[in-house]
């Protein structure tokens, strides 16, 4: 049977890989979400090579809170329930701007929290009333301690992971499914031209973990899972010292 993936943030790598592994699990629509629809030709070819049955475009701005319920209403409309729903949107922002700009740091915020926890709450409304489908959310370490040099995007991803992490309660015993994947420094578009930190990855790596997870029913998955171990250490670094650690 034909089931159907969600990409909210068609345009992201990690995104567009996780869906290109599920794909390969058997005959499967992919829609892909995001502003500027048209133009995400190079994305669709990506999950046809995978093995894509069919991939659909729909426009969508994860900013427009008030347009979300409309998207998805289209969305089931046209493919029938969501099997999987990957929520990759996102942005990192210039955390230099972030501290002399208000309206700047807002914006981060706006989309990396409010936008996800409008969508999220859409979401699993919608999958709670059909019984069952995956949820996977985009944390991040840079939320589970707060870092000085990246501050205003930290705190987004802070409250993200603790949305999540009480969404996945709410929905236990629903047939709902919620996955937070949490990675460190990923190695792509959004961090072009910045020095890779310590256990960073690829879109493709973090797609790997986050499929595995997906198989074996996992909640959360750290990427890579040393950091896991490493952020237990540093939650209680001093002060003095974490403040300086870089981003």
């Amino acid at each position: 049977m034909s089931s159907t993936v969600l990409v909210l943030g068609g345009r992201s790598e990690i995104g567009v890989e996780l869906a290109a592994r599920l794909v390969g699990a058997g005959r499967r629509t992919v829609v892909l979400a995001a502003r500027r629809c048209h133009d995400l030709d190079e994305q669709e070819q990506r999950l046809r090579e995978a093995g894509a049955a069919d991939v659909d475009r729909v426009e969508f701005d994860a900013d427009d809170l008030g347009s979300h319920r409309a998207v998805l209403d289209e969305v089931i409309a046209r493919h029938g329930a969501l099997d999987d729903v990957i929520v990759s949107f996102g942005m990192l922002g210039d955390q230099e701007l972030a501290e002399r700009d208000a309206e700047h740091a807002v914006a981060i915020v706006h989309t990396d929290y409010v936008a996800h926890v409008a969508v999220l709450t859409h979401l699993a409304r919608s999958l709670r009333a059909q019984g069952h489908g995956r949820l996977v959310v985009f944390s991040s370490v840079a939320g589970v301690r707060v870092r000085r040099a990246n501050y205003v995007y930290g705190s987004a991803k802070a409250g993200l992971d603790g949305f999540a992490s009480g969404l996945a309660d709410s929905l236990a015993g629903t047939g709902v499914r919620l996955l937070i994947v949490r990675p460190g420094f990923v190695i792509g578009r959004m961090t072009e031209g910045m020095s890779p930190a310590p256990f960073s990855s690829t879109p493709g790596q973090v797609a790997d973990a986050a499929a595995r997870a997906l198989r074996r029913g996992r909640v959360e998955v750290w990427v890579p899972f040393a950091l896991r171990v490493l952020f237990g250490v540093l939650r209680y670094a001093p002060r003095s010292v974490w403040r300086r650690m870089p981003r």
